[in-house]
């Protein structure tokens, strides 16, 4: 019964649109108070959900991706990606997805990627005669390869939801190999959509350009090796990494690009203080909604109700997917980590799953949520972007989230492609 309170209560709230934080402490603290338990407990587990040492990493990356999102680092990535690949059919799509993959490495979010890129390449395809569909869903799947590279925000989540013994270091490398693969999938679909559509390409600029506009994006490319390399190599810890990395962003954008005025400083420290706001208090109200889920033995639960349907790790694993896009068209990525991994992690591990191929398997599934009415966060701002209704992109956006979902399979069931890289970069 009190099972069944804790999910009813937060299923209820969510379908009334109550924000996602608030329906997490609400069911929580109506499953406390029927299991006849003390109401402080809501208290302490809230302060105790952010008292883990590597979540300081999270507002420290955000912050580090907002300086470089204004202080000029997006239009550098954008433009050394349109010298790469702008003469492919579908010009500037294939832009916008290249141009993800490199922002992503330096902002970790997808919502960030897709405000920073689409924001930019959006307008400019739908000028330069796109259709405004294919501009949007092109921007909004891409964005997801964020999800991936370092400094993802959400593998760092992961890794606290598991409980913090996860290497983050492991989780940044096992996303390389599924981000690049991401990026070929939906450049291959971009391809045939525009050649469908009859989209033309863009003028090559010539190898001189191609070279100018590298050494203009280098440092902000820099600051994904800074980070990637220097966790790898045990030089400094994540949390050590995000503070460096904001120090690096800052020399960057007001010494070398010298765009960051005092002005938009300002807006940047708002910005990244408003998002870690939001963030650090669903991770504050999962704590509880988590430590209930293992107080009510919802694991154990879980474990025996998959044993009774599937007896072999890649059925089990398919199941699990199956669950989490369904759960993911009206969760948010971060509190679907935070409540899942208690959840779902025991299960996989159980059936000799890697931790680190999970979490790789969870966020990708979380994100194509994140594109998924009707919670889909990135879909909206995208959309907004645009000026299109989410039901326009629906119409069309299924080439791309089919081929983010084939991704996302061979992810799951080919598990030494995320595996791989972390096991050479140990030896």
């Amino acid at each position: 019964m009190g099972i069944a309170i804790l999910f009813a209560v937060f299923g209820a709230l969510l379908l009334i649109g109550v924000p996602v934080a608030y329906a997490l402490a609400a069911a929580a603290l109506a499953t406390l108070l029927y299991l006849d338990l003390p109401s402080v407990v809501l208290v302490q587990q809230i302060s105790a959900g952010t008292g883990s040492a590597s979540l300081i990493a999270i507002p420290l990356f955000i912050f580090a991706g907002e300086i470089m999102m204004r202080g000029g680092i997006s239009e550098r990535l954008i433009a050394l990606a349109a010298s790469l690949v702008g003469r492919l059919r579908g010009g500037l799509g294939q832009v916008s997805i290249l141009s993800s993959l490199f922002f992503g490495g330096v902002s970790g979010s997808a919502i960030a990627d897709v405000s920073a890129v689409g924001g930019t390449m959006i307008p400019q395809m739908v000028q330069r005669g796109y259709d405004r569909d294919f501009a949007v869903n092109v921007s909004i799947t891409a964005a997801l390869v964020a999800l991936l590279v370092p400094p993802s925000h959400n593998l760092i989540l992961f890794s606290a939801a598991a409980g913090g013994g996860l290497s983050i270091a492991d989780l940044f490398a096992a996303g390389v190999v599924p981000a690049l693969l991401m990026t070929v999938v939906l450049m291959v679909t971009g391809y045939a959509v525009a050649r469908r559509r009859g989209y033309g390409v863009e003028p090559f600029p010539g190898l001189r350009a191609v070279l100018l506009r590298l050494i203009a994006a280098l440092p902000g490319l820099g600051l994904v090796a800074l980070i990637f390399v220097g966790i790898r190599a045990g030089i400094f810890t994540a949390v050590e990494s995000a503070a460096i990395a904001v120090v690096y962003a800052l020399l960057v954008t007001t010494v070398l690009y010298r765009q960051l005025d005092w002005k938009e400083f300002m807006a940047t420290v708002v910005h990244a203080a408003r998002s870690t706001g939001v963030i650090l208090f669903v991770i504050a109200t999962a704590a509880v909604f988590g430590w209930l889920l293992a107080y009510l033995q919802v694991p154990a639960a879980a474990v025996a109700f998959l044993q009774s349907f599937a007896h072999g790790k890649f059925m089990v694993l398919l199941m699990i997917v199956v669950m989490l896009l369904l759960l993911g068209t009206f969760m948010d990525l971060a509190p679907m980590i935070l409540i899942c991994t208690p959840i779902f992690l025991p299960v996989a591990k159980a059936y000799g799953i890697d931790p680190i191929h999970f979490g790789l398997v969870l966020v990708l599934t979380g994100g194509l949520g994140l594109v998924t009415p009707p919670v889909g966060s990135v879909l909206f701002i995208g959309t907004a972007i645009g000026k299109i209704t989410v039901g326009q992109s629906m119409k069309t956006i299924w080439p791309f989230w089919l081929a983010g979902l084939g991704v996302l399979l061979v992810v799951a069931f080919f598990p030494q492609l995320s595996l791989w890289l972390p096991a050479l970069l140990r030896s």
